[in-house]
């Protein structure tokens, strides 16, 4: 009798399920989304993306679906736009319905959608309108941006030169450099690449984007909300983040003590002004906790994509000697060996511009781009897109997109010069992603990679004890293509 009730139940929940099942399909198939992989109720579409290689796997998922594809997390769909005819449609054609930020982990559980990168409506459009003029801006009656960066680079080449001919790994060394430059915009000074503080707090950006960029990463991106409470690696990014305001906080605290709210010494300075001026304004936007997600989205968008760029570069010019050994022939008829790199030089410097480019496109530093949503239902590409459905520009997927690059998964300069070496330009070269959402950092990082760059060629040759054979450039396997390989090199003096 009790077994015969059992196997009652038991049915019973199994009819139930089959029909949830059926019922659930139907209900995804009348939403008319974009097609995607199989979906499972609760699971989403997870056995279809890879947690570890997902650029990759998305761009595979496309080749059998279509440019514009459907993902769930859960159930929760997530809309992928891939290559550049598609997300040139979505972000510049149908800029006004694309340009709200979709929900991330960072913006729920980390910035609670303040700052620049991750905030939404009326207080995105103040905070990077303040923002970006403020940075225009900044330097007035001080050192300008350029001059900044043009020292700092001389204080890079200089460490790189006492390591001489021992082999070292430039990682450390490019973070400190590039961090320098936005410290000096944000909390006006540069730091010594010996100081503890501020090479802890590197430390700390560091082990987040490393957890990031792991099979935690994206499980934390796609489970926001549990993985606050469960324990595991990824709790070192909470941690982090902490120990970052904390240190902000402190700088913070000492600005208020000796600020001239007539002469804004930096970034901090002229935020804090801002905030006496709106105080009595009870919606202001500008408060601490912007203030602390605008600095960390200076720092974040600033340094790890700049600096990582730049040890991509490092590794694949001494992969290639050759193309070295042309820029530096640019470098010494244009600039020579008496005066620093400038930004006027670049319009004279087709060549290295091109390579640069290129270095920049085969770099791909942010492979799956930063998520979108759409800010009302809409109809794309004959798919329906609800009002808040996240939409997320592959920009691998442009950057590596064969319609506009002939060897789209190799390095080649020749992708930006013209059939008279002249530097040509490509519509398909968004690494700084495209429309009203597109990197504020832009123009700062464009110089900073310029300077840098030409400023380690104009006074050193770079050399490794690898074979060229043995040296490869592609990713670090298994960290979703936004980590460089790490390697060692080795400089000489240049005559």
């Amino acid at each position: 009798m009790e077994l015969g009730v059992t196997s009652s139940i038991f049915l019973a929940v199994c009819i139930s399920l089959v029909v949830y099942f059926f019922s659930w399909k139907k209900k995804l198939r009348s939403r008319n989304l974009p097609p995607g992989p199989p979906t499972l109720p609760l699971l989403g579409t997870v056995l279809h993306v890879s947690t570890t290689e997902m650029p990759q796997s998305l761009i595979k998922l496309s080749e059998k679906y279509g440019p514009v594809l459907t993902i769930y997390i859960g159930n929760v769909p997530m809309v992928y736009l891939v290559g550049y005819e598609c997300v040139k449609e979505a972000l510049l054609d149908n800029s006004d319905i694309f340009s709200a930020r979709g929900n991330t982990f960072f913006a729920e559980a980390i910035f609670k959608d303040y700052g620049i990168v991750l905030s939404n409506g009326e207080r995105w459009q103040q905070i990077r309108r303040f923002s970006l003029t403020t940075l225009r801006n900044f330097g007035m009656g001080k050192k300008g941006l350029a001059e900044r960066t043009q020292e700092e680079a001389h204080y890079l080449v200089e460490e790189f030169r006492k390591n001489g001919e021992n082999l070292f790994d430039p990682t450390d060394l490019l973070r400190l450099a590039v961090s320098n430059v936005i410290c000096s915009i944000v909390f006006g000074e540069r730091f010594d690449y010996e100081d503890e503080k501020f090479t802890h707090l590197l430390f700390l950006m560091k082990e987040i984007l490393n957890t990031l960029a792991s099979a935690w990463g994206i499980l934390v991106n796609l489970f926001p909300t549990p993985s606050y409470y469960l324990p595991g690696p990824h709790q070192k990014i909470f941690r982090n983040f902490n120990k970052m305001k904390d240190f902000i906080m402190e700088s913070v605290d000492h600005h208020k003590k000796t600020i001239d709210m007539n002469c804004p010494r930096d970034f901090i300075d002229s935020f804090l002004i801002k905030m006496e001026e709106e105080k009595s304004k009870p919606k202001t936007e500008f408060h601490f906790e912007n203030l602390f997600g605008t600095v960390m989205d200076l720092f974040n968008a600033g340094i790890e994509t700049t600096s990582a760029t730049l040890k991509c570069a490092l590794l694949i010019l001494l992969k290639h000697p050759d193309v070295a050994r042309k820029m530096q022939e640019e470098i010494d008829n244009v600039i020579g060996q008496s005066r620093s790199p400038s930004m006027e030089d670049r319009i004279r410097m087709p060549y290295t511009d091109a390579v640069i480019h290129e270095i920049q496109r085969f770099a791909d530093i942010v492979p799956l781009g930063i998520p979108h949503s759409a800010s009302k239902d809409t109809v794309f590409q004959g798919y329906n897109i609800p009002k808040g459905t996240t939409v997320s520009p592959l920009i691998s997927s442009v950057l590596k997109d064969p319609k506009y690059f002939k060897h789209p998964d190799q390095f080649d300069p020749g992708h930006f010069l013209d059939e008279n070496e002249q530097f040509k330009n490509n519509e398909a070269f968004i690494p700084f992603s495209i429309g009203k959402r597109s990197c504020v950092g832009e123009g700062l990082a464009r110089m900073e990679i310029f300077l840098f760059l030409t400023a380690i060629l104009q006074k050193l040759n770079l050399k490794t004890n690898k074979a060229l054979k043995d040296i490869e450039i592609t990713p670090e396997p298994g960290k979703n293509g936004v980590i460089v390989r790490s390697y060692q090199l080795y400089v000489e003096l240049r005559s």
